[in-house]
């Protein structure tokens, strides 16, 4: 730590507020090179993290944190604080097994007021602090939320906003503004203008004058209305001062003492505050700030160079092979509308945007829109695809059942990342899509083994005149090379892999080819299951006539999973055979390689050779 002199001496916010005030800015440079030069090494988001650090260094030293809550939206951008927070030498350790978590954990410290992955909870979950306090007493404690641009398209906030100055909540919203749409409003006159909005002379002016005012109706009226045409003419708070916040900004989020003598303000002033800043992703390192998208999430790159060091197998990624198709499928048929969640990049559909213009959405922030957005143009005659990780339709459930499946209305959804995510961990673990899906009347449900496989299904939930799923993991597969043809599968049909003897192996998915190596040692049958509803009960009953034991295997949790239904199917049927049920265990996953997290849960090649070695064990033991 000796090219960070001023940084290695804070082990806490405590340091950090013991330090002058003109030591602020050597903190947030000697924090952004710390940033660069770690996540040059490790990875980790990267373009937001550089943009927080003033904003983060200013509300530590201002704010008693973690006596005064601090919430961080999403939490991609909250590295400054982990850092700040006596975390700053496992920084390396980030998103890795065992190491820090990606987000803000409750359990990794005391300083993490909310858990935190995904958007637009923050605003909710102060609102809950804050109340809280009030209800014990605790005025002196103060709540900060801070949420960024992108969370702020997402309903969940203003719902939660139009309740906190409905009741008046002591706390602080920070809008972290980093699309630089407003940046003409930066500069001299909006500081100068928050400067004094925010001061104790113009606060106590205005409560003052409304005291002072109130027995006069038509005159408070004309002097409210007043003052809110003058403030929309330089501001754009409108909408927060008539949800009851009072608004101040826009302000330059990486001018330190700007930060520091306004949040000194808001701290003192009771009831509901909002403070725009303006941040710029990148901010401090050329390449990041130049191409932030590229920028947000990085591996390892070269610092000096500015390069991003990325994998380079040749493979296509699930996400890429759902890009193609979906071009495809919008050649051959005018009637397919792609919509995201502002995942356009994540769910690969950057090509699409740019050949069918008219025919894409990104809804933003928005799952539960998006959803219910598909079901009114499914309606229309329309094919929409709903682009979306697994992790994220969890946040539209209600639409998937009363908008789409209730319906019948055949909407797609391409569901990526599911099963285990890796580095994003709990908050992104695409664990429950088979046990929350499978359940849903009309809807079919597909598990493809491969690339090829995943086109076909793709292809076949386009022809289904019912909602479906095609569900995918995060990275590449093994390789299948790719049809031209657009052919479909039959509907709730298995196919057989390997003929063996007495265990039979049901494969839902993508570990299909671990699945086969590890049968490959013990003479078990494999069958790739492909459709987890409807199921191929016919295959699942010869199944049990032939063999004596069954293994269901799939990525997602066993309970209420694919293993499930093939129990279902046996109960149903009256059939007795032992069925043993692979798959994620009964509690959320934390970060670690998509490699390393199906490794602990026995998923990998090694762990189903050892679940077929007990239960060859077992059989010995048994004669």
């Amino acid at each position: 730590m000796n090219s960070y002199p001023t940084l290695s001496r804070i082990n806490s916010p405590y340091d950090l507020r013991c330090l002058a005030e003109d030591e602020l800015p050597i903190v947030a440079a000697e924090l952004r090179a710390y940033l660069i030069n770690t996540l040059a090494e490790c990875g980790g988001h990267f373009a937001s993290n550089l943009g927080s650090v003033e904003l983060t260094v200013a509300l530590h030293y201002i704010y008693d944190t973690p006596i005064d809550r601090l919430i961080w939206d999403v939490g991609h951008q909250s590295y400054p604080h982990k850092i700040l927070t006596g975390r700053r030498d496992r920084l390396s350790t980030i998103r890795k097994l065992d190491g820090l978590a990606p987000f803000p954990k409750r359990e990794e410290s005391p300083y993490d007021s909310f858990g935190v992955g995904h958007s637009s909870t923050s605003i909710s979950a102060g609102l809950g602090m804050s109340l809280a306090a009030r209800a014990k007493g605790e005025n002196w404690r103060r709540v900060v939320c801070v949420i960024g641009d992108g969370a702020m398209t997402a309903g969940m906030s203003y719902e939660a906003l139009n309740h906190a100055g409905h009741v008046h909540a002591d706390m602080l919203v920070v809008l972290n503004d980093n699309e630089m749409s407003i940046s003409p409003n930066v500069g001299g006159l909006s500081n100068y203008l928050t400067n004094i909005l925010s001061s104790h002379f113009y606060t106590s002016i205005r409560e003052e004058s409304k005291k002072v005012l109130k027995n006069v109706p038509p005159v408070l009226e004309f002097a409210r209305k007043a003052e809110e045409h003058m403030k929309g003419m330089v501001t754009p708070g409108t909408l927060f001062e008539e949800l009851g916040f009072n608004y101040f900004g826009p302000i330059d989020g990486h001018d330190l003492p700007l930060l520091v003598k306004t949040l000194r303000n808001l701290r003192a002033l009771p009831g509901p505050q909002f403070l725009h800043v303006v941040t710029r992703k990148g901010k401090g390192y050329a390449p990041a700030e130049a191409d932030p998208v590229a920028w947000h999430g990085v591996n390892r790159f070269d610092s000096l160079a500015g390069k991003l060091l990325g994998k380079s197998d040749g493979l296509l990624t699930y996400s890429q092979v759902f890009g193609q198709w979906i071009c495809a499928a919008a050649a051959a048929d005018k009637r397919v509308v792609g919509i995201t969640p502002a995942m356009r990049e994540g769910s690969g559909m950057v090509e699409f945007e740019q050949r069918f213009p008219e025919r894409y959405h990104d809804v933003g922030i928005c799952e539960q829109h998006a959803v219910t957005l598909a079901g009114g143009l499914a309606c229309e005659g329309m094919r929409p695809i709903v682009a979306i990780y697994s992790t994220f339709l969890q946040r539209a459930y209600d639409q998937a059942i009363h908008d789409v499946a209730l319906q019948n209305l055949p909407v797609v959804f391409a569901l990526d990342r599911a099963g285990p995510v890796g580095a994003d961990g709990a908050t992104h673990h695409g664990a429950f899509d088979l046990t929350y899906l499978r359940c849903l009347p009309n809807m079919v449900v597909m598990t493809p083994s491969d690339e090829e496989e995943c086109r076909r299904m793709l292809w076949t939930a386009l022809q289904i005149d019912s909602p479906s799923a095609v569900r995918y993991p995060r990275g590449n597969g093994p390789g299948a090379l790719l049809g031209d043809e657009s052919t479909a599968l039959p509907l709730g049909k298995g196919a057989w892999v390997k003929q063996g003897q007495e265990v039979a192996l049901l494969v839902f998915g993508t570990l299909l080819a671990p699945a086969l190596l590890a049968a490959e040692a013990h003479g078990a049958s494999v069958v790739n299951m492909r459709f987890v509803k409807p199921l191929d009960e016919e295959l699942i009953l010869e199944l049990a006539k032939t063999h004596r034991h069954l293994v269901t295997i799939e990525d997602n949790v066993v309970a209420g999973g694919a293993g499930s239904a093939v129990l279902e199917c046996l109960a149903r049927h009256e059939v007795t055979i032992p069925v043993t049920q692979l798959g994620l265990p009964d509690r959320f996953l934390e970060h670690g390689s998509r490699e390393e997290l199906l490794a602990q849960a026995g998923l990998d090649y090694h762990g189903i050779k050892v679940a077929l070695a007990r239960l060859s064990q077992r059989s010995v033991e048994a004669t």
